[in-house]
């Protein structure tokens, strides 16, 4: 059980390591935990549409793909040129105190070589999830995003990601809530 506990508090890192490609975007912030939760929406909303997966599994996929991030931090696609992560030693490290250990490092093994339709998905999601914090940062004024978009698509690896992410680019972020319903706007309340 004790292992049990030191997992939640290091997946609870999460919540305090902060995604690093903001620096680079000029604004903008967002935990890894934050990241990880709306991969984890959009890849289960990714295996549904597909039909053909199994949507736990990209579940699985989405949840777990950023964890060892609680141990070597976040690298941004700058980082990476010069700073080499040893993320597979993370992983075994926290792979031998769990009691699915085993799983956790097939999981983690998958998502990695990205060859399954759920490791694609999953990695598609996680995509998806930046172009959305892009097109969030774009309504709000930040005139980097436009070139970042094209990057995050040409790694997307499924036409049904490819026709999401047009979507999204196309779609005011700002305003999923307002529905139109003049009277409400103007009363803040609804005759009955």
């Amino acid at each position: 059980m004790k292992n049990l506990a030191n997992f939640f508090f290091e997946v609870g890192m999460l919540k305090r390591t902060p995604r690093t490609g903001f620096q680079f975007l000029g604004s903008g912030a967002e935990s890894v935990a934050e990241h990880s939760f709306r991969t984890a929406m959009i890849g289960y909303t990714l295996a549904k549409m597909d039909g053909q997966v199994d949507v736990g599994r990209v579940l699985q996929l989405c949840l777990f793909h950023d964890v060892p991030e609680a141990r070597t931090g976040d690298l941004n696609y700058v980082n990476k040129k010069y700073v080499k992560v040893a993320e597979q030693q993370a992983v075994d490290d926290l792979a031998k105190t769990l009691p699915f250990g085993e799983e956790y490092q097939r999981t983690m093994t998958e998502f990695a070589a990205g060859d399954s339709r759920e490791a694609q998905l999953s990695h598609d999601a996680d995509q998806l999830e930046m172009i959305l914090a892009l097109k969030e940062y774009k309504d709000l004024g930040n005139r980097n995003a436009d070139e970042w978009y094209p990057f995050a698509v040409r790694r997307l690896k499924t036409d049904l990601a490819r026709r999401l992410a047009e979507t999204v680019w196309s779609t005011d972020s700002t305003r999923w809530w307002f529905d139109e319903d003049d009277e409400w706007w103007v009363k803040g309340t609804r005759d009955e």
